[in-house]
Parts: structure tokens; C-alpha cells; sequence
């Protein structure tokens, strides 16, 4: 029974906050620190075991009170006790299965998204300044940090590629289900015929690199300093403060000049460059286990084409969930939340599927 060491969960739980609350762990800022996210990923799955017993033994006292009951008035309020708390037992218990789904362990990372125009020329590089401005406003809304990068602009305000990091709380739990192609269909305001164009822009998003996760061999990279380009104000073009990384054994080369630091510069180019080391190791991992892939809502594969923008019709269409949502405007304005909740009911649902089959 998927719930049998749930009570063992519960007396660990109430074990670790006895310990949290002794002095000396407090003193441990490491140990303290790593014993409260424990504690915080536990608590959903014990408070809502302890709704589940409750409602148990509702069940069980009205099923009593049922058969022991000749008061006819008592008997219909069990009644109504007993089915409202069957009612409630199995919404605990698909919300249980859920908080015991196997924890992707990058959920809680900050990310980086890398957004690239593809097929489409000027028009793909408009749609990628739309959609990232779509993340800045989605960003807000979840009170999360954003920090640009690298970005490498068109001059008519397009964006042949930019990436920007995102930090706050279970950043990678909602926009992992971001990564894949992207499709527009409208009228390009060059188009002077009226034809409806499709172009794409690839998203890319990846859990941020932290130390124990990738380390670099200072001989495999090669690293330029130069002045930097574009607009930026008058430090532009005065001093060497962009940065160009290039990993050899990759090819992947990093060019930052957000900054006028090159020290700040430096440091954002080798935590890009870091992020994506780590992301090629988690492609291939997921390259390598398969069924686990088959078994999420497109998080892995980068060139299927998950979500298509139709300006004439305004709508988005979701093609991995057959969602289809008619408010455009809304949604390039910051409003995905709605897609992303399905996003992750349906990898939900299919993991638990899964699980019911193994």
C-alpha cells in the first residue's frame, strides 16, 4: 500500500522538529539550513496524512453510530457525515499519491532561459522579444528575480537570442514545461499582401549550475576580453568590459557585456556557462532513460514543437495537453499560469499512471 510508511514519515517529521529546536543546531547554519528544507518538504505530506486519518475515523465513527443508532434524526446526520467524508477521503488520497510522486530534484533551482529566434528571419526575432517580455510579466507575478544575461539584439526590437536567469522559490517546477518550439502565425507588418506567416523561436530552459554540480578545468577555456557593443550608454565602446568564454571541448561560447564591470561580466558569462555544462549533462541523462522521458509532459525534448500563438484567431494552443485558450493578449502579456497548472496535472496524472502500471 503506497501509504504504509506514512506514519513512519510522521514520527520523523515530529522527530526533526524536536531537533531543530535545540540550541546548538540553530548555531549550524549548514545543518540547520539542510534540516528546514527537510522539514518543509515534509510538511504537505504529513498535514494532509493527518486530514486523511481524520477523515478515517469519521468514517468509522458514522459507520458506528450508524449501526448502533435507532434515533432516526442521528442517523441521517451520519449519514450525511459519512458520505461528505468519503467524498473527502478520496480527494486526500489523490492529493497523498501526488505529494508522493518521486521529486524532481532540480524543482527548487533557479533557472535560465535561453530564447532564440529559429525559422522566420526578422519576424521570429520579434516574436522572441514578445515572449520573453511574456516571462518578465509572468516573472512579477510569481515575485521572482530576473537578470539578464546575455542578449543579442535586432534593430527594429527583435531578439535573435537572449538569456536571463529567474530566482525565486520552485522556479524550475513551472517553467521546465517552457522548453521546446514555439510557433507564430500572423501578419508580418511587412507584409503588405495580408499573408499569414509562421515563424518559430526555440525556448531552452535550464536549472541553474551550482558548484557541486559542474566544475570546469580553467585549460578548457579560452577567455577574450573587448569592448562592448550595441546600445548601452556612454560606457559603451570606452572601456574592456565584455566578456567572450569559449569552451573548447563543447564548442559553447558565452559573450557578456550586460554590465560595465568585466568582472561582473566574467562572472555572469562563467555562471551561463556553467548552467549549460549541467543542462547537456541532464540531456543526456534524460537521453539515456527513455520511459522516464515518455512518462513527462514534454520537459526533455527541445525541438518538439509544444505551443503555437495564432494572432488571427487569437488564440494559444498547448499541443502536448490539447489545450487551446482564446486570450492571446493575455497571455503574451504574462497570463500562462493557467497553461503551466495544466501542464503539471497532466505530468502528474501520467506519472501516476505510470506508477499504477509498475
Amino acid at each position: 500500500m503506497l501509504f504504509d510508511k506514512l506514519d513512519d514519515t510522521v514520527r520523523h517529521y515530529e522527530e526533526l522538529m524536536n531537533t531543530l529546536s535545540e540550541p546548538d543546531v540553530a548555531n549550524d547554519t549548514n545543518r540547520f539550513r539542510k534540516l528546514m528544507k527537510e522539514q518543509s518538504d515534509l510538511m504537505p505530506i504529513v498535514d494532509t496524512y493527518k486530514q486523511y486519518k481524520e477523515c478515517q475515523q469519521n468514517i468509522d465513527d458514522s459507520l458506528e453510530i450508524l449501526s448502533e443508532e435507532s434515533d432516526e434524526e442521528m442517523k441521517e446526520l451520519a449519514k450525511a457525515e459519512l458520505s461528505e467524508s468519503k467524498e473527502n477521503l478520496e480527494v486526500l488520497a489523490q492529493k497523498l499519491k501526488i505529494l508522493l510522486l518521486p521529486k524532481d530534484p532540480n524543482d527548487d533551482k533557479n533557472v535560465i532561459v535561453e530564447i532564440r529566434a529559429g525559422a522566420g528571419g526578422d519576424e521570429a526575432a520579434l516574436f522572441a522579444a514578445e515572449i520573453y517580455r511574456m516571462y518578465i510579466h509572468y516573472a512579477e507575478t510569481q515575485n521572482w528575480k530576473v537578470e539578464t544575461l546575455e542578449v543579442e539584439e535586432i534593430g527594429i526590437g527583435g531578439m535573435k537570442k537572449v538569456n536571463f536567469m529567474l530566482s525565486g522559490p520552485s522556479v524550475y517546477s513551472k517553467m521546465k514545461y517552457e522548453s521546446g518550439v514555439h510557433r507564430v502565425q500572423r501578419v508580418p507588418a511587412t507584409e503588405s499582401a495580408g499573408r499569414i506567416h509562421t515563424s518559430t523561436i526555440t525556448v531552452a530552459v535550464m536549472p541553474e549550475a551550482e558548484d557541486v554540480d559542474i566544475k570546469i578545468d580553467e585549460k578548457d577555456i579560452r577567455i577574450d576580453v573587448m569592448r562592448a557593443s550595441g546600445n548601452g550608454g556612454q560606457c559603451v565602446n570606452t572601456t574592456d568590459s565584455a566578456v567572450r568564454l569559449t569552451h573548447y571541448p563543447t564548442g559553447i561560447v558565452i559573450y557578456s557585456q550586460t554590465e560595465k564591470s568585466q568582472i561582473q561580466n566574467k562572472a555572469k558569462a562563467f555562471a551561463l556557462l556553467k548552467t549549460k555544462l549541467y543542462d547537456l549533462e541532464l540531456q543526456k541523462k534524460q537521453d539515456a532513460e527513455s520511459a522516464e522521458r515518455l512518462s513527462q509532459i514534454g520537459t526533455g525534448d527541445r525541438s518538439e514543437k509544444i505551443r503555437t500563438y495564432n494572432f488571427p484567431q487569437g488564440r494559444v494552443t498547448d499541443h502536448r495537453i490539447n489545450l487551446t485558450l482564446y486570450k492571446l493578449d493575455k497571455i503574451l502579456n504574462g497570463d500562462i499560469a493557467e497553461i503551466l497548472d495544466a501542464c503539471i496535472a497532466a505530468d502528474q496524472a501520467k506519472k501516476l499512471s505510470k506508477m499504477g502500471e509498475d
